[in-house]
């Protein structure tokens, strides 16, 4: 499988493989020498492909607005879309609840969430009766390829690992989960 990474932080990955194709920018919401946009990028990378992708993000709170303006037509080919979500102890802020509303909104057209896994190298927080982890790491299936959708019974998945062994593992409370 051929794979595109962006990263305007780096010279280049820490592998190398002929199947790499590295971009030296930033993924944001407009292009210049240093950024660029989603879209953009995949044009750039694969010109000529029409077919199914698979997106893997972890942008440093950025995704939102990326995702945000993402085209329709560009989410639509991501079978797969795994993206770590940050500052989610902002929710409690109207802006930012208003931004995340709209981006989970916009993702859920298309695509169901088919696993939540918790990032426990940040902490939780938690509003009166309610916890979230500050990052979680939100994997999307695109509708057309979900059967028969169900809450899972169980969190974490037996496949699920800590993001590291220096703190303490961070539970998904069970009303994220349970449909409960």
């Amino acid at each position: 499988m051929k794979v595109f990474l962006a990263d305007g932080s780096v010279e280049k990955p820490t592998q190398s493989h002929e199947l790499f194709e590295f971009t030296q920018k930033h993924i944001s919401i407009k292009t210049n020498d240093k950024l660029m946009t989603i879209d953009d990028w995949v044009k750039s990378s694969w010109p000529d492909s029409q077919g199914d992708l698979l997106l893997q993000m972890d942008i440093e709170g950025s995704e939102y607005e990326v995702l945000l303006i993402a085209s329709d037509d560009l989410l639509k080919r991501f079978r797969i879309i795994v993206v770590e979500f940050h500052a989610l102890n902002e929710l409690w802020s109207k802006p930012f609840f208003k931004l995340v509303s709209q981006v989970f909104e916009k993702l859920l057209q298309t695509h169901t969430c088919v696993h939540n896994h918790p990032n426990n190298c940040s902490d939780s927080v938690k509003f009166e009766d309610i916890e979230l982890p500050m990052v979680t790491e939100l994997t999307f299936l695109r509708n057309d390829r979900v059967s028969s959708p169900s809450f899972t019974k169980i969190s974490p998945h037996p496949l699920d690992t800590d993001n590291t062994q220096n703190k303490p593992s961070l539970p998904l409370p069970k009303c994220w989960y349970s449909g409960k």
